[in-house]
């Protein structure tokens, strides 16, 4: 069984900074990109930043220069460093990832349960 499993949301400050991380786990042969989205109350679900796996990255305008997406292969883990957060950064933020996994077909997609991230101002 694959599953991913976001940690280190919570409540802060506008301003402030907080690292977002996603572990991947199961019978994974192997993982292309790996991604964050958020879906804020009464909004549709978006995406926030995208990494390869050989390190491209992309971020929505929204995050550029606020946000830094990154992972470690050897631990099957992506990172989201997000700072100069905003009340408008409020959002369950998800993670989501291409794996190939034993025992099934070609690539699939596979997404986090969410960790709330709050931004009071």
């Amino acid at each position: 069984q694959v599953q991913l499993v976001e940690s280190g949301g919570g409540l802060v400050q506008a301003g402030e900074a907080l690292r977002l991380s996603c572990a991947a786990s199961g019978d994974i042969v192997s993982i292309d990109t790996m991604g964050w989205y958020r879906q804020a109350p009464g909004k549709q679900r978006e995406a926030v930043a995208g990494i390869t796996s050989d390190g491209r990255t992309n971020y929505a305008d929204s995050v550029k220069g606020r946000f830094t997406i990154s992972r470690d292969n050897a631990k099957n883990t992506v990172y989201l460093q997000t700072n100069s957060l905003k009340p408008e950064d409020t959002a369950v933020y998800f993670c989501n990832a291409l794996l190939w996994v034993t025992g099934k077909v070609g690539i699939n997609t596979y997404w986090g349960p969410g960790t709330q991230l709050t931004v009071s101002s």
